[in-house]
């Protein structure tokens, strides 16, 4: 078999077209300089036009055709107009990534009904849209790789009034496993990835070399076998597994890329 004889070329994207989502954000960011730098046909969706310049800037600078969808996958029309890109684009939709959601942290008692929604709606709702626009395409085709963007939170509570995030995430999951039952049958795989936390723009000051920094990072580090935070690199191997042949046999899984700290 050509798994057994190369089996690097298990991971080759080489060609494939891949969408991300929020592809201006931390986690979307990443995704589209490992899948561009991979040899991936992107259509990269964002809401904040100069960042989503920004960041498909490099990608074409690291050889990537792109393409810019500047939108977010709040409704049907949108995620459509997504889809609609990569097709006339490309011809294709082989992966999905969706990188966009959001949190607002409060007290469960100080918390408005409109932020738990509005939370519930960009890391839940807007997954199920996303995937519901591209199954159509991927059914088609007879293959396709859908990977969601959940969190340890969505296994793990938390005590610093993260009511809606854990919510939303646990709600990812649900989503992930239902999916990959559905859609197993027609050749198209759904997976997550779950970080904790790594090295971003959001998240930089726990990386300084302040006291309040020091103070919370290593309480957290107090759970983190590996003992460290993590770094974008940390992502580029779980998704290029799920975005690739590699993971012809996974579906329905939630991938935690946490240094053990969902694992104690």
């Amino acid at each position: 078999m050509t798994s057994m004889s190369a089996p690097l070329q298990m991971f080759d994207i080489t060609g494939k077209t891949a969408l991300i989502t929020g592809a201006s954000g931390a986690f979307g960011a990443v995704a589209a300089r490992i899948l561009a730098a991979s040899g991936c046909n992107l259509v990269l969706a964002a809401g904040n036009k100069d960042s989503l310049d920004s960041i498909a800037s490099e990608c074409e600078d690291l050889g990537a055709p792109t393409v810019k969808v500047n939108a977010r996958p709040s409704d049907e029309a949108a995620c459509n107009q997504m889809v609609e890109a990569a097709i006339d684009n490309f011809k294709t939709l082989d992966i999905l990534v969706v990188a966009s959601g959001m949190n607002k942290v409060a007290p469960v008692e100080e918390m408005e009904l409109e932020t738990f929604e509005a939370v519930m709606d960009a890391n839940a709702r807007q997954s199920w849209l996303m995937a519901r626009a591209v199954v159509p395409t991927m059914k088609a085709q007879g293959s396709g790789k859908i990977v969601l963007v959940s969190s340890a939170r969505g296994l793990l509570g938390h005590p610093a009034g993260y009511s809606a995030y854990c919510a939303s995430k646990s709600a990812t999951d649900g989503l992930v496993r239902a999916l990959g039952c559905e859609l197993g049958p027609t050749g198209i795989t759904v997976n997550a990835i779950a970080p904790t936390v790594f090295r971003s723009p959001l998240t930089s000051w726990m990386f300084e070399d302040t006291s309040k920094a020091k103070k919370v990072r290593d309480g957290f580090l107090a759970r983190v076998p590996l003992g460290r935070l993590g770094e974008p690199e940390d992502l580029a191997g779980p998704l290029l597994f799920l975005a690739s042949n590699a993971s012809a046999f996974y579906t329905g899984h939630i991938l935690y890329a946490d240094g053990g700290y969902t694992a104690g």
